[in-house]
């Protein structure tokens, strides 16, 4: 296997970027990806592809490659000596890759691969809490899933196709797809595809969700007419799930603390044919109250250490820090306090997150019932998925239903 040198120069660029001016990754490599009009598809996912491995195995690479953060150019074209010794690519006669150890870099990786935080490339404070909450056995299976690549999967807008349907328009494409058992509306493409430029998308057929994300909307049990309140709908994935089990009827309110998010969400929902949505910046304690006791079901949707979606975001293990995880605890309880009050009696709601840690999960659920307020509410069930155990996102869902009063 060959590598060419302006994909490998746009590597390193993005690299630089993301680990050296604080980028999200996701953005420089849609940025990496306009670079030039022609590269093929496969250029593409070359590009795209060893960003995120690098990024991913950042800490694993690191040490073998012998660099400290900062990282200077030199620094990053050791690490991408080591990523290339280890995909078993030919090196190339390029003044940047003179005198790349191949036999010692292969030594290097079989001697870390024996420790876990090395192994599964994360920090040790990341390490330390996993093995804390997770166990020891738990945690190694949890975190190697975390660190496989995400599948791409769809979730059916049912306001304007069926899954039948967009199975056979995609084909058309010779994007092919399966169905999975578990998830009505869902679709797992066979092979990664950009299907953001199909024209099913731009028509709002689908969009780009997670299948245990794709969980959280029917567990909260909505149905059509009722009026549902979205506490934190960001650009609201799950939101317009709900828009589409609801059929577009009744009425479901869409809040959130940023208002660029929720201009995102118009514009997803435009495109989704969602329009029983209303949207509220919430920019005072007011916007809450006005609604205490209105909802049929609401979610708290709530945010949190995202230590379950790491195989979606790696970059993430090296943005995080323990003490925004301490932080996020107390906002979590604070959000499950004041947001559960716009349940009416006999309502339900779901405190949901995309982390596997029990103190950001169940421990929040068993305390918030201890409280004057949670006192009202009767805990119903909970889901507890790893993506160890389902292939997919780490979620945890606790469904409360309010006390007749």
């Amino acid at each position: 296997m060959r590598l060419h040198r302006n994909l490998v120069y746009t590597t390193i660029d993005s690299l630089n970027a993301i680990f050296n001016e604080g980028e999200y990754a996701d953005k420089v490599v849609a940025r990496a990806l306009k670079k030039d009009k022609r590269w093929g598809s496969s250029d593409r996912k070359f590009v795209a592809e060893t960003i995120y491995e690098i990024v991913r195995w950042k800490r694993l690479y690191a040490e073998i490659a012998e660099v400290k953060e900062p990282y200077d150019r030199d620094d990053l074209w050791r690490m991408f000596a080591v990523w290339a010794v280890l995909r078993g690519y030919t090196i190339p006669d390029w003044r940047q890759l003179e005198g790349t150890p191949q036999r010692k870099i292969k030594g290097r990786f079989d001697e870390l691969s024996k420790i876990r935080k090395y192994r599964e490339s994360i920090p040790d404070w990341m390490d330390e809490l996993g093995v804390k909450e997770l166990g020891e056995e738990l945690w190694s299976k949890e975190i190697a899933a975390q660190n496989q690549q995400a599948q791409v999967i769809l979730r059916v807008n049912t306001l304007k196709t069926t899954k039948q349907k967009l199975r056979a328009i995609l084909m058309d494409l010779n994007i092919e797809t399966d169905y999975l058992e578990s998830q009505p509306d869902a679709l797992v493409l066979k092979e990664r595809a950009n299907v953001f430029l199909t024209d099913a998308f731009k028509d709002g057929f689908f969009e780009v969700q997670d299948a245990n994300s794709q969980l959280v909307a029917a567990f909260l049990d909505v149905k059509p007419g009722m009026k549902v309140v979205d506490t934190c709908a960001g650009a609201g994935g799950k939101t317009l799930h709900m828009a589409s089990l609801m059929e577009n009827k009744g009425l479901l309110i869409a809040m959130d603390l940023y208002e660029s998010k929720l201009k995102q969400l118009k514009l997803r929902a435009k495109r989704n044919g969602a329009f029983n949505i209303e949207y509220r910046i919430i920019d005072s304690t007011k916007v809450i109250k006005k609604l205490y006791d209105k909802a049929d079901r609401i979610l708290i949707d709530a945010p949190c250490s995202g230590l379950g979606v790491l195989k979606r975001n790696p970059d993430s293990k090296w943005k995080l820090q323990p003490e925004f995880i301490d932080n996020i605890r107390k906002v979590q309880a604070e959000v499950l306090e004041n947001y559960s009050r716009i349940v009416k009696p006999g309502g339900k709601l779901v405190y949901a997150t995309c982390s596997v840690l029990p103190s950001e999960n169940q421990e929040q659920v068993k305390r918030f019932l201890t409280t004057e307020n949670g006192k009202n509410f009767t805990f119903v069930q909970d889901k507890k998925i790893l993506a160890s155990e389902s292939g997919f996102d780490g979620f945890y869902m606790a469904l409360l239903e309010r006390k007749l009063e």
